[in-house]
């Protein structure tokens, strides 16, 4: 394979998914502060919070169609860029987006429309079952393809078969609860969750700067502020128990972020800065907090965080031993039937992945010389600088959104947010920064499992088409044009929306209980605003 043609895959994937991934957390977490806001109005019988949800039900609209057209170019990159993964690992990868797409998906687009067209023609209840189900839907289509992301990252329930060349199913149980996608959608769907708290606080901020539509923002910045201080609280915590999962299943991928390049006497200490030097493989500058990554990783005092150095020399190991698996494999395409070279490839097959990795390098890995297989141990180090700052930017940020939320909570719960101008403008400010986190996050669960497509099992380097770098360039910039223009549009509708305000051509902004209709939640339209509770 032409590297210049995989590095260019892997940047339009990258792209694509990084572009794709602005809309998701905002459609996760306003799907379900949609179900808490009706809620609300369906308790109190309260016109106000009819207006609240139809509005940033209107937001979560714009941004659902851009996270659908974006997704489904994702969907078809693994057949146009990576047809061999596609081939080698498809019926295990595919099966969870299929059932995302026939059961999530579905069912969270059918119900969308009933959403937004249903206002006025089912009940109160009925409408707010509804929003439940596009809430559901939304998030069982993340558990699906967090499922689908998780088997890359710790690929069980799954073998290689000789005969069709190819990754087979083995168990699906063991797929569906896989400990590293458990732990991936817990964390991404309360990162959504802090995205979601995040933009309704700032726009509910924003309006109370320009003294608009006080009712609609005092209510809602109420709710951003419970539901983003509990969001932002999970994150820290799921996120310590993903930080667990990596200990059993990608010990290298921890190991990279915390540019531990030996293994330190247990408990480990959390390296708070530092400066990852590469070509001497240390880490200058350490500054440490005692046991702290020990307790995290392990959960006790005396398990130890195995280093970067430790784990080459093993995977140096699984090479050698990949090697025997190759050899098998390349004699039973001749001779199926061969016993003693199926009791090699058995004994072998779970370092077969390892083997592959020579093909960089060599043609056959079986003519690999030790030297060779000593260096190539080294390729399954990831980018350790990229993954050391990475994690950092993306903890702070959460430091920052559960101070953000903490003083939120607090100045909603004493009535002193309207008055609050330093905060309002704070509330401003820190939107971009959960994008920011969550878009850090996905480099460092995708850059973290680097060499690897599917960790331990299928190289990257193996994995693409076999396409001209001139079509790459060419859909790159194609996609780029075309997602910058949607990103364009994205943003004037929503900068619209927000300027236009909650009120719809038929609703206003103050609503009066009709002479008639006391106790029935009917209303009469009177000019003013902001409306009272």
């Amino acid at each position: 394979m032409d590297l210049g043609v995989i590095d260019l895959s892997r940047l339009q994937f990258a792209l694509t998914a990084l572009y794709h991934f602005l809309f998701v957390p905002l459609t996760l977490g306003l799907s379900m502060m949609l179900v808490i806001m009706e809620s609300v109005y369906v308790m109190t019988n309260r016109p106000i919070w009819r207006v609240i949800t139809r509005f940033w039900g209107r937001i979560f609209a714009i941004n659902f169609v851009l996270g659908v057209a974006t997704g489904l170019t994702m969907e078809f990159q693994f057949g146009t860029n990576w047809s061999y993964f596609s081939h080698y690992v498809g019926d295990i990868f595919g099966a969870p987006l299929a059932i995302e797409g026939l059961m999530a998906f579905f069912l969270e687009a059918t119900f969308v429309g009933i959403m937004f067209f249903g206002w006025g023609r089912l009940s109160k209840l009925g409408h707010l079952l509804v929003t439940a189900m596009v809430a559901l839907g939304t998030n069982l289509s993340a558990l699906w393809i967090l499922i689908a992301n998780g088997w890359m990252q710790n690929p069980v329930g799954a073998k290689f078969n000789p005969e069709t060349m190819r990754m087979e199913v083995t168990d699906f149980g063991a797929v569906l609860f896989n400990p590293i996608a458990q732990a991936k959608f817990v964390h991404t769907v309360s990162a959504g969750y802090v995205c979601a708290a995040v933009i309704v606080l700032g726009i509910s901020a924003f309006w109370l700067l320009n003294d608009r539509y006080k009712g609609v923002a005092r209510r809602s910045m109420t709710v951003a502020a419970a539901f983003g201080l509990a969001a932002s609280l999970s994150v820290v915590v799921l996120g310590d128990e993903s930080g667990y999962a990596l200990t059993d299943n990608q010990k290298m991928k921890l190991a990279a972020i915390e540019a531990a390049w030996h293994t330190a006497p247990a408990p480990a200490g959390l390296t708070l800065f530092g400066v990852p030097d590469v070509a001497a493989r240390e880490t200058r500058y350490e500054v440490q907090i005692p046991w702290v990554l020990g307790l995290i990783a392990t959960r006790s005092l005396d398990g130890t965080v195995t280093g970067m150095s430790e784990l080459v020399l093993k995977a140096q190991e699984r090479i050698t031993s990949g090697v025997v698996a190759y050899d098998a494999v390349e004699r039973l395409k001749t001779d199926p039937a061969n016993v003693v070279q199926r009791a090699r490839f058995e004994a072998h097959k779970r370092d077969l992945g390892y083997a592959l990795l020579l093909k960089r390098h060599v043609a056959d890995p079986r003519t690999a010389s030790p030297s060779l297989i000593a260096t190539t141990a080294w390729d399954v180090v990831p980018n350790v600088p990229l993954m050391f700052w990475s994690f950092r930017i993306m903890a702070a940020i959460g430091v920052l959104m559960i101070a953000l939320f903490g003083a939120a909570f607090v100045l909603t719960s004493l009535r002193l947010h309207t008055q609050t101008r330093w905060f309002l403008k704070l509330a401003v400010l820190a939107i971009p920064l959960p994008w920011i986190a969550i878009e850090l996050g996905w480099m460092l669960a995708e850059i973290g499992r680097q060499p690897w497509a599917i960790e331990g099992v299928l190289p990257t380097f193996l994995a693409a088409s076999s396409l001209t770098r001139g079509v790459l360039w060419t859909t790159i910039i194609g996609f780029t044009a075309i997602y910058g223009t949607l990103a364009v549009i994205e943003v004037r509708l929503i900068l619209a929306t927000i300027r236009k305000g909650p009120f719809e051509h038929d609703e206003d902004a103050y609503p009066v209980p009709d002479a008639g209709s006391a106790g029935r939640g009917a209303t009469r339209p009177v000019a003013a605003d902001p409306i009272p509770a």
